[in-house]
């Protein structure tokens, strides 16, 4: 074998190796990848049964129900255009409440209930993530009022009150 040819076959094997690991890379890095959604797109057809995805919004006044005996919890998270019921059998985070942002990590059921393997709760008095204050901001500007006495504008401000970082 001439010197000219045993250096294609190790330019060839290390072209073939690196495109092997960056294939490898990418396939993990596609599996890994969790979308956003909020109750609109949800109930817009976008997320299938058993799809990962997060589900993000406003967690409705009056809707949490706790299990007798266990740490299941049950919710519901709104855009003030759409619902979405949550089951989540875990401990809720400290600042997780009625009426507060949230953003829960999980599937959608075949009955349509969001089965979350994680919640997480706004971190402060200002903070939003950038896409529920965002969905929420869209949805809020053409629908009905959310809670007696207060419009929709009103609620949205005081939902997103702060803004996002």
């Amino acid at each position: 074998m001439t010197p000219r040819r045993r250096r294609l076959f190790w330019v060839l094997g290390i072209l073939a190796g690196v495109s092997i690991a960056g294939g490898l890379a990418l396939r993990a890095f596609q599996q890994n990848v969790m979308f956003y959604f909020d109750p609109s797109r949800i109930a817009a057809g976008e997320v299938k049964p058993g799809q990962r995805f997060r589900l993000g919004g406003m967690v409705e006044q009056g809707s949490l129900q706790r299990t007798p005996g266990s740490l299941e919890v049950r919710f519901v998270v709104t855009d003030f255009k759409h619902n979405v019921s949550v089951r989540y059998a875990n401990v809720l985070p400290d600042l997780f409440r009625e009426g507060a942002g949230v953003v829960a990590h999980g599937r959608l059921d075949a009955s349509g209930t969001f089965v979350a393997d994680e919640v997480l709760a706004k971190h402060d008095e200002k903070y939003m993530p950038p896409e529920v204050a965002r969905s929420l901001r869209q949805n809020t500007a053409s629908s009905t009022p959310a809670q007696p006495g207060k419009t929709a504008a009103a609620a949205a401000a005081a939902a997103t009150s702060g803004g996002a970082r």
